[in-house]
């Protein structure tokens, strides 16, 4: 482990950490940062570093990815759902112990909620973070070209510190010497590698079952493929040197996270805490350490169990919590796992606190319709039928506002989160008015999405518990409320 990452120094005012951090950002979606950042993690996990990955903005599949390649479960920072100390503090926290932390992109460095300012985009993580960036900018057909894009990314916001450029898709290295000579001399930071076109590089289709063949080994050729051409072509020790000058980070006045010393005591309290049942294998998978943290807090122990190896709610559950994933990758299994079906009527009908987002949800319709148009029967606790279809459904951040009193919020109240879906959810409004949970705004206005009744909250969006912490305070308690 590296001198600077060893401690954290207590002052006065607060905890100041050394993280040494790098933040890999492309100039468009396409242009290559993510095989970089892969090829980087690979190449410095194998040469014996401990590399914590982080993704900016709410992705669930790039983390799937970093931990594949580093053997560490890698953490979202995002600046539109969670506030810049929740940030910062998510940073500092999830990175303690790490020799180097490598901070993925999303889209091009300057796009997010806004188009007018840097609200929810890379370069603002990089900012909050205080973080040298590393620019991939895709130089196919392109010479002296490349230079004047790296310059206006560089001028475009004065306060970013671009720190080096990796160029992608390089056609030789007589090529790589052109692009790199122009881009020193005009923009006076330095280009530090380069990977050579290669067909063999293409990441799959993100939507059909991709973390499922992550936790089969089977990107793990495509991991070591990044990192042989990221050791080929890339200075990797002047990259660490550059991570490594980062300054040190200072943990928020007011930390929204206990200290790490109370979780250990609060763990030896488990027996007096509500048991909150999380579903967590290939199917459900897509879950915000952060919000699993903030329910731990809060007073809940967790128990994990995998519906698709025939597990059941454990009994001593008092709440229930079915995140994301990719149900219809396997709704035979689901369908067949008729006790863990059977224990979520129950549940409901009981009034246990249950919450469900996105696959969970679809797990509580009444049928699931796979792609091939075969039709699974799910929980059926939601009057509802959901079809997956080829085109996307939806992508982007929501605020979800309560339409009523519900497990996490009171009516009016606002929590943030987002949706990215291909499927599509049929409710049967026949029999009374539909009990929607929220009304979801995002890029194309308004919509009411989502079902809650009594203790049962269900909805596409994907929420973050750092965004109204105490909707997680809330959930426990009625968890302790149902127990008793």
């Amino acid at each position: 482990m590296t001198d600077r990452n060893k401690q954290d120094v207590r002052t006065d005012q607060a905890l100041v950490a050394h993280r040494s951090r790098i933040v890999v950002a492309g100039t468009g979606s396409g242009a290559g940062k993510t095989t970089v950042t892969l090829g980087l993690m690979k190449a410095f996990a194998d040469g014996g570093l401990r590399v914590q990955g982080f993704k900016c903005g709410p992705d669930y599949i790039d983390p799937t990815y970093h931990a594949a390649a580093t053997g560490t479960p890698s953490r979202n920072l995002d600046s539109w759902m969670t506030s810049p100390d929740t940030v910062r503090e998510t940073f500092i926290r999830a990175s303690k112990g790490a020799d180097i932390s490598v901070i993925e992109g999303v889209m091009g460095l300057y796009d997010g909620k806004d188009p007018l300012s840097n609200t929810g985009s890379t370069a603002e993580i990089a900012m909050l973070t205080d973080s040298p960036v590393l620019l991939v900018v895709d130089v196919r057909s392109m010479a002296r070209s490349a230079a004047a894009i790296v310059l206006g990314f560089q001028r475009l916001e004065p306060k970013l510190r671009i720190a080096g450029v990796i160029v992608n898709r390089c056609g030789s290295q007589g090529h790589y010497g052109i692009v790199k000579k122009a881009i020193e001399q005009e923009c006076g930071i330095p280009v530090l590698g380069w990977l050579k076109r290669d067909d063999g590089l293409e990441i799959p289709e993100r939507h059909l079952g991709l973390v499922p063949a992550v936790e089969r080994g089977e990107l793990e050729p495509l991991f070591q493929r990044a990192a042989e051409l990221i050791r080929a072509g890339t200075d990797l020790a002047a990259l660490q040197a550059l991570a490594n000058s980062a300054p040190p980070l200072s943990l928020p006045a007011q930390p929204l996270f206990a200290p790490d010393r109370l979780w250990s005591e609060t763990q030896a309290d488990a027996g007096e805490r509500p048991v909150i049942a999380v579903a967590r294998d290939a199917a459900f998978n897509f879950y915000y350490p952060e919000n699993l943290d903030l329910l731990r807090q809060s007073g809940a122990e967790l128990s994990f169990f995998s519906p698709l190896a025939g597990e059941r709610v454990p009994e001593q559950a008092s709440g229930l919590y079915l995140g994301g994933g990719f149900p219809e990758e396997f709704a035979a299994d689901i369908a067949a796992n008729k006790g863990f079906l059977e224990d979520i009527r129950n549940a409901v009908s009981q009034d246990m606190p249950v919450f469900a987002e996105c696959g969970g949800y679809m797990v509580l319709a009444r049928t699931l319709t796979d792609r091939s148009g075969a039709v699974h029967i799910m929980a059926g606790v939601i009057p509802s039928d959901v079809r997956m279809q080829e085109k996307r459904a939806a992508l982007g951040y929501r605020e979800a506002t309560a339409l009523q009193d519900c497990l996490l919020l009171e009516a009016g109240e606002i929590i943030r989160g987002h949706e990215f879906h291909y499927s599509v959810m049929a409710y049967d409004e026949s029999a009374s008015p539909y009990p929607y949970a929220y009304q979801t705004k995002g890029m194309r206005g308004l919509q009411s999405e989502g079902y809650a009744k009594g203790n049962l909250l269900a909805a596409y969006t994907h929420i973050h518990l750092a965004s109204l912490p105490k909707a997680a305070a809330r959930w426990v308690e009625k968890c302790r409320a149902y127990g008793q």
